[in-house]
Protein backbone atom coordinates (compact mmCIF):
# COMPACT_ATOMS: atom_id res chain seq x y z
CA UNK A 1 0.00 0.00 0.00
CA UNK A 2 1.17 3.35 -0.59
CA UNK A 3 0.64 5.57 2.51
CA UNK A 4 1.27 9.72 2.52
CA UNK A 5 2.69 9.73 6.09
CA UNK A 6 2.41 13.30 7.53
CA UNK A 7 4.36 14.64 10.74
CA UNK A 8 4.92 18.03 12.09
CA UNK A 9 8.42 17.59 12.58
CA UNK A 10 10.63 14.59 11.45
CA UNK A 11 14.57 14.06 11.38
CA UNK A 12 16.69 16.00 13.04
CA UNK A 13 14.12 16.97 15.07
CA UNK A 14 14.00 14.92 17.89
CA UNK A 15 11.14 14.20 20.36
CA UNK A 16 8.53 10.68 20.93
CA UNK A 17 6.42 11.37 18.11
CA UNK A 18 10.04 11.67 15.43
CA UNK A 19 11.56 8.51 17.07
CA UNK A 20 8.38 6.68 16.82
CA UNK A 21 8.95 7.51 12.97
CA UNK A 22 12.36 6.57 12.88
CA UNK A 23 11.21 2.76 13.81
CA UNK A 24 7.46 2.89 12.82
CA UNK A 25 8.29 3.66 9.08
CA UNK A 26 11.42 0.97 8.64
CA UNK A 27 8.99 -1.92 10.24
CA UNK A 28 5.99 -1.09 8.20
CA UNK A 29 8.24 -0.79 4.98
CA UNK A 30 9.00 -4.53 6.02
CA UNK A 31 5.38 -5.04 5.83
CA UNK A 32 5.59 -4.32 1.68
CA UNK A 33 4.24 -0.72 2.16
CA UNK A 34 5.61 2.30 0.73
CA UNK A 35 6.04 5.83 2.11
CA UNK A 36 6.51 9.38 1.37
CA UNK A 37 6.48 11.84 4.26
CA UNK A 38 5.38 15.47 4.34
CA UNK A 39 6.54 17.66 7.27
CA UNK A 40 7.73 20.85 8.21
CA UNK A 41 11.00 22.93 8.53
CA UNK A 42 10.40 24.05 12.16
CA UNK A 43 12.60 26.52 12.20
CA UNK A 44 15.36 24.86 10.71
CA UNK A 45 17.13 25.26 7.63
CA UNK A 46 16.63 22.03 5.95
CA UNK A 47 15.90 21.01 2.55
CA UNK A 48 12.22 21.16 1.07
CA UNK A 49 13.34 17.40 -0.19
CA UNK A 50 15.46 15.15 0.86
CA UNK A 51 15.99 11.36 1.13
CA UNK A 52 16.05 9.22 4.54
CA UNK A 53 16.93 5.47 4.06
CA UNK A 54 15.09 5.06 0.93
CA UNK A 55 11.94 7.33 1.57
CA UNK A 56 11.37 10.84 0.39
CA UNK A 57 10.77 13.26 2.61
CA UNK A 58 9.15 16.70 1.75
CA UNK A 59 9.20 19.82 4.14
CA UNK A 60 6.46 22.88 3.85
CA UNK A 61 6.72 26.40 5.31
CA UNK A 62 3.17 25.05 6.66
CA UNK A 63 2.90 27.24 9.92
CA UNK A 64 4.62 30.10 8.62
CA UNK A 65 2.27 30.38 5.86
CA UNK A 66 -0.89 29.85 7.81
CA UNK A 67 0.24 32.50 10.49
CA UNK A 68 1.39 35.15 8.05
CA UNK A 69 -1.84 34.74 5.85
CA UNK A 70 0.38 34.70 2.90
CA UNK A 71 -2.76 33.57 0.52
CA UNK A 72 0.24 33.10 -2.66
CA UNK A 73 2.27 31.09 -0.52
CA UNK A 74 -0.77 28.78 0.62
CA UNK A 75 -1.98 28.06 -2.64
CA UNK A 76 1.38 27.26 -3.70
CA UNK A 77 1.80 24.73 -1.22
CA UNK A 78 -1.30 23.38 -1.80
CA UNK A 79 -0.50 23.05 -5.58
CA UNK A 80 2.21 21.22 -4.72
CA UNK A 81 0.85 18.74 -2.47
CA UNK A 82 -1.60 18.00 -5.10
CA UNK A 83 0.74 17.37 -7.81
CA UNK A 84 2.75 15.29 -5.35
CA UNK A 85 -0.47 13.14 -4.32
CA UNK A 86 -1.43 13.09 -8.00
CA UNK A 87 2.74 11.47 -9.05
CA UNK A 88 2.62 8.95 -5.92
CA UNK A 89 -1.37 8.06 -5.61
CA UNK A 90 -1.29 6.85 -2.33
CA UNK A 91 -4.02 4.59 -1.12
CA UNK A 92 -4.40 6.50 2.51
CA UNK A 93 -3.53 9.62 4.18
CA UNK A 94 -2.03 8.79 7.41
CA UNK A 95 -1.61 12.09 9.77
CA UNK A 96 -0.11 12.56 13.10
CA UNK A 97 -1.57 14.64 15.31
CA UNK A 98 -3.51 18.02 14.65
CA UNK A 99 -0.92 20.39 13.35
CA UNK A 100 -1.02 23.47 10.98
CA UNK A 101 -0.06 20.75 8.15
CA UNK A 102 -3.29 19.00 9.06
CA UNK A 103 -5.35 21.97 7.15
CA UNK A 104 -3.43 21.04 3.84
CA UNK A 105 -4.89 17.61 4.18
CA UNK A 106 -8.66 18.24 5.07
CA UNK A 107 -9.27 21.49 3.30
CA UNK A 108 -12.20 21.01 0.96
CA UNK A 109 -13.03 17.53 2.46
CA UNK A 110 -9.81 15.58 1.30
CA UNK A 111 -10.94 16.52 -2.92
CA UNK A 112 -8.68 13.48 -3.97
CA UNK A 113 -10.88 11.23 -1.69
CA UNK A 114 -8.20 9.41 0.30
CA UNK A 115 -8.70 7.38 3.43
CA UNK A 116 -7.77 9.04 6.59
CA UNK A 117 -6.19 7.86 9.20
CA UNK A 118 -5.31 9.93 12.42
CA UNK A 119 -2.97 9.12 15.22
CA UNK A 120 -3.03 11.52 18.19
CA UNK A 121 0.37 11.59 19.93
CA UNK A 122 0.48 14.41 20.94
CA UNK A 123 -0.39 16.95 23.52
CA UNK A 124 -1.25 20.07 21.81
CA UNK A 125 -4.46 18.61 20.20
CA UNK A 126 -5.36 17.32 23.53
CA UNK A 127 -5.27 20.32 25.01
CA UNK A 128 -7.19 22.61 22.17
CA UNK A 129 -10.61 23.16 23.04
CA UNK A 130 -13.64 21.08 22.37
CA UNK A 131 -15.21 24.16 20.64
CA UNK A 132 -12.10 24.90 17.97
CA UNK A 133 -14.26 23.83 14.54
CA UNK A 134 -10.67 23.21 13.22
CA UNK A 135 -10.10 19.94 15.25
CA UNK A 136 -13.68 19.21 14.75
CA UNK A 137 -13.69 18.94 11.52
CA UNK A 138 -10.33 17.14 11.52
CA UNK A 139 -11.79 14.74 13.72
CA UNK A 140 -14.88 14.40 11.57
CA UNK A 141 -13.52 13.75 8.17
CA UNK A 142 -10.92 10.80 9.33
CA UNK A 143 -12.03 7.33 8.34
CA UNK A 144 -10.23 6.45 11.63
CA UNK A 145 -8.49 7.74 15.08
CA UNK A 146 -5.82 5.54 16.75
CA UNK A 147 -4.72 6.85 20.12
CA UNK A 148 -1.36 5.89 21.72
CA UNK A 149 -3.20 5.40 25.20
CA UNK A 150 -7.04 5.14 26.77
CA UNK A 151 -6.36 8.30 28.40
CA UNK A 152 -5.91 10.55 25.31
CA UNK A 153 -8.59 8.34 23.14
CA UNK A 154 -10.81 8.90 25.98
CA UNK A 155 -10.15 12.82 25.90
CA UNK A 156 -10.67 12.81 22.05
CA UNK A 157 -13.94 11.04 22.17
CA UNK A 158 -15.00 13.62 24.77
CA UNK A 159 -14.27 16.68 22.40
CA UNK A 160 -16.20 14.69 19.44
CA UNK A 161 -18.27 11.48 20.51
CA UNK A 162 -19.60 10.68 17.02
CA UNK A 163 -15.83 9.09 16.47
CA UNK A 164 -16.14 6.22 19.24
CA UNK A 165 -17.48 3.79 16.52
CA UNK A 166 -14.24 4.62 14.52
CA UNK A 167 -11.55 5.12 16.85
CA UNK A 168 -9.32 2.55 18.91
CA UNK A 169 -6.00 2.37 21.13
CA UNK A 170 -2.74 1.07 19.59
CA UNK A 171 -0.29 1.51 22.14
CA UNK A 172 3.29 2.39 21.02
CA UNK A 173 6.06 -0.20 20.75
CA UNK A 174 9.62 -0.94 20.75
CA UNK A 175 11.70 -3.34 19.73
CA UNK A 176 13.60 -5.28 22.65
CA UNK A 177 17.56 -3.60 23.15
CA UNK A 178 20.28 -5.79 22.27
CA UNK A 179 22.35 -5.26 25.41
CA UNK A 180 21.78 -6.78 28.21
CA UNK A 181 20.65 -4.69 31.49
CA UNK A 182 22.82 -4.42 34.26
CA UNK A 183 22.69 -4.65 38.12
CA UNK A 184 20.96 -1.43 39.58
CA UNK A 185 24.32 0.67 40.88
CA UNK A 186 23.09 1.42 44.52
CA UNK A 187 27.19 2.07 46.44
CA UNK A 188 26.86 5.56 43.97
CA UNK A 189 23.59 5.94 43.03
CA UNK A 190 22.09 7.54 39.46
CA UNK A 191 19.08 9.40 38.79
CA UNK A 192 18.32 9.74 35.27
CA UNK A 193 16.15 12.11 34.05
CA UNK A 194 15.65 12.27 30.11
CA UNK A 195 13.61 13.68 27.69
CA UNK A 196 13.23 17.28 25.97
CA UNK A 197 13.40 19.98 28.42
CA UNK A 198 10.37 21.66 28.58
CA UNK A 199 8.44 23.03 31.55
CA UNK A 200 5.74 20.18 30.91
CA UNK A 201 8.42 17.61 31.88
CA UNK A 202 8.63 18.80 35.44
CA UNK A 203 12.64 18.20 35.51
CA UNK A 204 13.05 21.29 37.97
CA UNK A 205 10.79 19.24 40.21
CA UNK A 206 13.40 16.57 40.31
CA UNK A 207 15.99 18.90 41.06
CA UNK A 208 13.99 19.95 43.77
CA UNK A 209 13.51 16.68 45.07
CA UNK A 210 16.93 15.61 44.81
CA UNK A 211 18.44 18.22 46.82
CA UNK A 212 16.28 17.74 49.75
CA UNK A 213 17.61 13.95 49.59
CA UNK A 214 21.68 14.96 48.71
CA UNK A 215 22.66 14.74 52.50
CA UNK A 216 21.04 11.53 53.00
CA UNK A 217 22.37 9.75 49.88
CA UNK A 218 25.70 11.81 49.01
CA UNK A 219 27.40 9.80 46.74
CA UNK A 220 23.80 10.22 44.34
CA UNK A 221 23.82 12.06 41.13
CA UNK A 222 21.31 13.44 38.79
CA UNK A 223 21.64 13.03 34.97
CA UNK A 224 19.39 15.08 33.27
CA UNK A 225 19.82 14.28 29.23
CA UNK A 226 18.07 16.07 26.54
CA UNK A 227 17.73 19.41 25.21
CA UNK A 228 15.70 22.38 24.89
CA UNK A 229 14.71 25.96 26.01
CA UNK A 230 14.33 25.12 29.94
CA UNK A 231 17.98 23.86 29.85
CA UNK A 232 18.98 27.68 31.11
CA UNK A 233 16.76 27.84 33.53
CA UNK A 234 17.74 24.56 35.12
CA UNK A 235 21.27 25.36 35.10
CA UNK A 236 20.38 28.31 37.13
CA UNK A 237 18.25 26.33 39.46
CA UNK A 238 21.12 23.98 39.82
CA UNK A 239 23.05 26.44 40.95
CA UNK A 240 20.86 28.17 43.41
CA UNK A 241 20.23 24.87 44.82
CA UNK A 242 24.07 24.28 45.56
CA UNK A 243 24.52 20.89 43.77
CA UNK A 244 25.94 21.53 40.44
CA UNK A 245 28.55 18.84 41.68
CA UNK A 246 26.20 16.15 41.71
CA UNK A 247 24.00 16.85 38.79
CA UNK A 248 24.98 16.34 35.13
CA UNK A 249 23.21 17.79 31.83
CA UNK A 250 23.92 15.93 28.94
CA UNK A 251 23.04 17.28 25.35
CA UNK A 252 21.07 15.37 23.01
CA UNK A 253 21.35 11.58 22.88
CA UNK A 254 21.28 9.50 19.70
CA UNK A 255 17.77 7.75 19.99
CA UNK A 256 20.19 4.34 19.17
CA UNK A 257 22.42 5.30 22.91
CA UNK A 258 19.28 5.70 24.98
CA UNK A 259 19.37 2.15 26.17
CA UNK A 260 23.05 2.61 27.22
CA UNK A 261 22.40 5.50 29.11
CA UNK A 262 19.25 4.04 31.10
CA UNK A 263 21.73 0.82 31.70
CA UNK A 264 23.94 3.07 33.86
CA UNK A 265 20.75 4.94 36.10
CA UNK A 266 19.72 3.44 39.03
CA UNK A 267 16.12 4.20 38.18
CA UNK A 268 14.74 6.93 35.95
CA UNK A 269 12.37 10.15 37.33
CA UNK A 270 9.64 11.21 35.20
CA UNK A 271 7.64 13.94 37.22
CA UNK A 272 5.69 15.32 33.90
CA UNK A 273 3.07 17.51 34.33
CA UNK A 274 1.56 16.31 31.06
CA UNK A 275 2.04 13.18 28.83
CA UNK A 276 0.07 11.25 26.31
CA UNK A 277 2.01 7.87 26.44
CA UNK A 278 5.53 8.24 27.81
CA UNK A 279 7.94 6.34 25.37
CA UNK A 280 10.85 7.02 28.08
CA UNK A 281 9.08 5.00 30.57
CA UNK A 282 8.62 1.87 27.94
CA UNK A 283 12.54 2.49 27.43
CA UNK A 284 13.10 2.64 31.36
CA UNK A 285 11.02 -1.02 31.72
CA UNK A 286 12.66 -2.71 28.62
CA UNK A 287 15.87 -1.92 30.65
CA UNK A 288 14.65 -3.31 33.57
CA UNK A 289 15.12 -0.41 35.73
CA UNK A 290 12.23 1.10 38.30
CA UNK A 291 10.56 4.52 37.24
CA UNK A 292 8.74 7.14 39.79
CA UNK A 293 6.66 9.15 37.44
CA UNK A 294 3.37 11.67 37.68
CA UNK A 295 0.12 9.86 37.75
CA UNK A 296 -0.87 12.46 34.27
CA UNK A 297 -2.07 11.07 30.84
CA UNK A 298 -1.35 7.24 29.31
CA UNK A 299 1.90 7.07 32.66
CA UNK A 300 -0.81 5.07 34.39
CA UNK A 301 -1.45 2.38 31.65
CA UNK A 302 2.57 2.16 31.17
CA UNK A 303 3.48 1.74 34.64
CA UNK A 304 1.70 -0.15 37.13
CA UNK A 305 1.71 1.00 40.64
CA UNK A 306 4.11 -0.74 43.14
CA UNK A 307 4.86 -3.40 41.08
CA UNK A 308 6.77 -1.89 38.02
CA UNK A 309 7.10 1.76 39.88
CA UNK A 310 5.58 4.64 41.83
CA UNK A 311 3.45 6.94 40.59
CA UNK A 312 2.94 9.89 42.59
CA UNK A 313 0.60 13.16 41.80
CA UNK A 314 1.80 15.51 39.58
CA UNK A 315 3.63 18.70 41.41
CA UNK A 316 4.03 16.23 44.41
CA UNK A 317 7.52 17.32 45.94
CA UNK A 318 6.80 15.72 48.56
CA UNK A 319 5.69 12.38 47.34
CA UNK A 320 8.64 12.36 44.55
CA UNK A 321 11.32 12.84 47.02
CA UNK A 322 9.64 9.70 49.72
CA UNK A 323 9.12 8.10 46.22
CA UNK A 324 13.14 8.56 45.64
CA UNK A 325 13.86 7.51 49.05
CA UNK A 326 11.99 4.11 48.99
CA UNK A 327 13.43 3.06 46.09
CA UNK A 328 16.93 3.73 47.14
CA UNK A 329 16.52 2.53 50.72
CA UNK A 330 14.84 -0.64 49.28
CA UNK A 331 17.61 -2.14 46.92
CA UNK A 332 15.99 -5.68 46.58
CA UNK A 333 12.31 -4.33 46.16
CA UNK A 334 13.68 -1.63 42.86
CA UNK A 335 15.39 -4.43 41.74
CA UNK A 336 12.14 -6.43 41.66
CA UNK A 337 10.18 -3.89 40.20
CA UNK A 338 12.85 -3.62 37.20
CA UNK A 339 12.75 -6.93 36.66
CA UNK A 340 8.62 -6.91 36.50
CA UNK A 341 8.59 -3.84 34.23
CA UNK A 342 10.66 -5.48 31.96
CA UNK A 343 8.54 -8.65 31.48
CA UNK A 344 6.04 -6.40 31.28
CA UNK A 345 6.83 -4.15 28.26
CA UNK A 346 7.59 -7.31 26.44
CA UNK A 347 3.89 -8.50 26.82
CA UNK A 348 2.07 -4.99 26.44
CA UNK A 349 4.69 -3.36 24.54
CA UNK A 350 6.21 -4.57 21.43
CA UNK A 351 7.30 -3.21 18.84
CA UNK A 352 5.87 -6.66 16.84
CA UNK A 353 2.36 -6.16 18.23
CA UNK A 354 2.29 -2.21 17.45
CA UNK A 355 3.35 -2.56 13.85
CA UNK A 356 1.02 -5.89 13.56
CA UNK A 357 -2.18 -3.25 14.48
CA UNK A 358 -1.22 -0.80 12.04
CA UNK A 359 -0.88 -3.24 9.60
CA UNK A 360 -4.53 -4.51 9.89
CA UNK A 361 -5.64 -1.13 10.31
CA UNK A 362 -4.24 -0.20 6.81
CA UNK A 363 -5.05 -2.98 5.50
CA UNK A 364 -9.05 -2.59 6.64
CA UNK A 365 -9.30 1.20 5.50
CA UNK A 366 -7.64 0.07 2.04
Amino acid sequence: MKVLYCTETFWPHIGGIEIHALRYLPAMKNRGHEFIVFTSHSGLNLPDKSIYRGTPIYRFHFHKTLTDRNIVALKSIRNHIARLKQSFKPDLVHINSITPDTFFHIHKNNPYHLPLLLTIHGLPMIKLSGHNPFLKKTLRSANWIAAVSKSSLMKTRQIEPKISSRSSVIYNGLDIPDIQPQPLPFDAPCLLCLGRLFPYKGFDLALTAFSMIRDRFPHARLVIAGNGPEKFNLEKQVKALNIIHQVLFKDWVNPERIPDLINEATMVIMPSRSETFGLVALETAQMARPIVATRVGGLPEVIDHQKTGLLIDKDDLEGLGKAIIYLLEHPDIAEQMGQAAKIRAQKMFSLEQHIDAYDNLYKKLN
